[in-house]
This record gives C-alpha cells, sequence and structure tokens, in this order.
C-alpha cells in the first residue's frame, strides 16, 4: 500500500472540514446579508463560498485521480522548440544617422553649449 493511501482517510477528514468550513461562512455571510445591517457584499460572500467548498472537493478528486493515474512523464532529453512566428517579433531600432532633425537638433545644442561656455565634454564648465 502506498503512503499516499495509507493517508486518504486524513485527506478525506481534511477535506470534509474544509468544506464544511467554507459552507458554515457561507451560512454565517447569508445571515448577515439578511440583518438589517447587511448589504450586497455580504450577498456575495454568501455566494462565493461555496464555490470555495466545490473547489475543496474538486481538489480532492484531481488528488486522487492523479495518485491511481499519474500524467506520463515527458522527455526532458529533447529540448521544446517555440514554434516560428508565436512570438512577435522585435522591434528594430532605427539608425541614429538617418535622423536628419536628430542630428541637427544635436548639433544646435552643441552650438548652445560652446557658446555659453558650458562644454560638458571637457569638463571645464563654469
Amino acid at each position: 500500500m502506498s503512503t499516499t493511501r495509507r493517508r486518504r482517510p486524513a485527506l478525506i477528514l481534511l477535506t470534509i472540514a474544509a468544506a464544511s468550513g467554507c459552507l458554515a461562512l457561507a451560512w454565517w455571510q447569508w445571515t448577515r446579508f439578511e440583518s438589517t445591517s447587511g448589504d450586497f457584499q455580504n450577498l456575495g460572500y454568501a455566494l462565493q463560498w461555496p464555490a470555495f467548498a466545490g473547489f475543496c472537493v474538486y481538489a480532492y478528486y484531481k488528488f486522487v485521480r492523479y495518485e491511481d493515474a499519474p500524467p506520463a512523464p515527458q522527455n526532458t532529453e529533447t529540448p521544446t522548440e517555440i514554434p516560428a512566428g508565436l512570438l512577435p517579433d522585435r522591434p528594430k531600432a532605427a539608425p541614429i544617422e538617418a535622423d536628419v532633425t536628430l542630428r541637427e537638433y544635436n548639433a544646435y545644442l552643441a552650438e548652445l553649449a560652446r557658446s555659453n561656455g558650458d562644454d560638458k565634454t571637457t569638463g571645464t564648465g563654469t
């Protein structure tokens, strides 16, 4: 007998306790909704908690199925590849020299810096 099968009664009890707790919280939120201070937030929680209880039961069901028939192991020897065309192409940077406006603007800024005496490239600014 596998170790997980020996622990199955404990998992069943845990699943029942978790689902019961979720249903108890749903009932509590429903009574809060029906009270004078209740609002629609309590109603939302009252409708969510049964879904959480269902998830507890579903998780236990999936655990038992994986225990009885585990998924087939994947071959780790062969590399997996991303199919061509799945990812978008990387954007290509425009060459800096091709932008005439940028080159003229940089020349203008360099001329302004020289005329002000703030030549930062030499580090001798005033």
